[in-house]
């Protein structure tokens, strides 16, 4: 058999021995965990935003309360922002305008008539978008009207909106 023999000579080196080189390998896991610490805390500590809703009050069940035609103005909502209103009961003796100018025409009623009976009816079509209805809750608030409905229109209402397109 072969024999694997080591050289008999040993080498001798020169100069400064060499040391041994130590391991820098650092330990994670605690700053891991200061890290989830910290996102827990912000997490908890933070306050959400909180959507911000208008109070809609609905009227207990009773007999409805009569009101004078003169009292109420109608609001027929249609698309591109526009409004057909009517004050009374007569559709057709109504008016278009669009919703900048509405805020004068609900002012204007309020001051003519007794804030008592004073109502507004809302009636978005089925061409109303969502914001054009959220705008004119709005406009009741910012007008400080208390006494509004909405409701559906009726098919006459309807007819005369598809007449003034």
């Amino acid at each position: 058999m072969a024999e694997i023999s080591a050289p008999t000579m040993a080498r001798k080196t020169r100069g400064v021995p060499r040391s041994k080189k130590l391991s820098t390998r650092v330990d994670l896991t605690p700053m891991v965990d200061l890290g989830f610490l910290l996102i827990t805390f912000f997490i908890y500590s933070t306050e959400l935003h909180k959507p911000t809703v208008m109070p809609l009050h609905l009227p207990a069940d009773s007999a409805p309360t009569p009101a004078g035609a003169s009292s109420v103005i109608t609001l027929l909502l249609d698309k591109n922002n526009s409004i057909y209103y009517y004050e009374g009961a007569d559709p057709a003796t109504g008016k278009s305008v669009d919703q900048h100018s509405i805020r004068t025409i609900l002012l204007d009623k309020k001051r003519r008539t007794n804030p008592t009976w004073f109502e507004v009816i809302i009636k978005p079509s089925k061409n109303a978008t969502f914001g054009n209805t959220v705008n004119i809750l709005d406009e009741m608030k910012i007008d400080n009207i208390h006494h509004y409905v909405l409701t559906d229109p009726t098919p006459y209402e309807s007819e005369i909106l598809r007449a003034k397109r």
